[in-house]
């Protein structure tokens, strides 16, 4: 039986641990949180404020010009963005999910390297494919807009698509998929009554996934939609600049606006994100 003064002594030791966490934790918060601090107070100052040397002081006019101002040259990026990531990453989970069920549960000879190639596609860099996805695009008749720049990133999206789901799909019992079948239900309808219905998690970590990798693109979007009309809001917040003066109060602010779809996606998904991420993590 433990005596009260070791009871004592460990009491204190996990406190001082935890003081120890939370004091790291904090530490880190403030770090990150700096430049969002510099992002937020620069975006509220008028132009003849802006100075690197005041960069941590308050604006002594506080105004929502630079906000309005950023908002005018956005507005067609943000909605553009929103056309392509939406549907998009929609898309993606969709066809992701269907390679990764075939993948994992309706076997077939070969799937294994099937799945290998499909890999391969996640190592190849953006550059080395932008010649000939702008020569396909343009054969087709989509270069040049979002749903040639979306069709991009669908297919771009399968590998890493199809390898979130397979693993998710893996942790499934093959109990499930079997009875599904000795009562005679086929590869679809096992499909859409079985696995569908808990493919939740993995449907969310594709989602974002995606969104994000949609939303923060620049190389593909600058390249395969040189219209200004057509430019997601990456292209368009590049665009943002003065002739002779860098206005950084507009450009924080659109730094901030472009940024808001994501953080509102992860604010409202980000609690299923890594539970989805990590399930099946185990099983391959």
């Amino acid at each position: 039986m433990a005596t009260p003064a070791v009871t004592g002594a460990a009491r204190a030791r996990l406190i001082t641990a935890r003081t120890v966490k939370y004091l790291l934790l904090l530490s880190f918060v403030l770090v990150v949180a700096m430049p969002v601090y510099v992002l937020l107070v620069t975006s509220f100052k008028p132009l003849d404020e802006i100075d690197p040397t005041r960069a941590w002081d308050l604006p002594s006019t506080w105004t929502t010009d630079a906000w309005s101002t950023a908002y005018d040259q956005l507005k067609t990026g943000l909605g553009n963005s929103l056309m392509l990531a939406v549907p998009g990453s929609i898309i993606s989970a969709v066809l992701g999910s269907l390679n990764g069920y075939v993948l994992a549960k309706w076997r077939f000879p070969g799937a294994d390297l099937v799945f290998t190639i499909c890999l391969f596609g996640m190592f190849i860099p953006y550059q080395a494919v932008m010649i000939p996805v702008v020569k396909v695009l343009t054969e087709v008749d989509l270069y040049g807009n979002i749903w040639g720049l979306m069709m991009v990133h669908v297919i771009y999206g399968i590998p890493i698509s199809t390898l979130i789901f397979r693993n998710y799909y893996a942790s499934i019992p093959n109990e499930l998929i079997e009875s599904a079948r000795v009562d005679g239900a086929g590869m679809l309808r096992t499909y859409a009554w079985i696995v569908l219905p808990n493919s939740a998690p993995a449907f969310v970590v594709v989602i974002i996934w995606q969104f994000t990798s949609m939303w923060n693109d620049f190389l593909f979007a600058v390249f395969l939609v040189p219209s200004a009309q057509d430019s997601t809001v990456t292209v368009a917040l590049n665009n943002l600049t003065g002739a002779n003066v860098v206005p950084f109060n507009q450009q924080m602010a659109g730094a901030l606006l472009a940024s808001l779809p994501t953080l509102v996606v992860y604010i409202l998904l980000g609690r299923f994100f890594m539970r989805g991420l990590m399930a099946g993590a185990l099983k391959s």
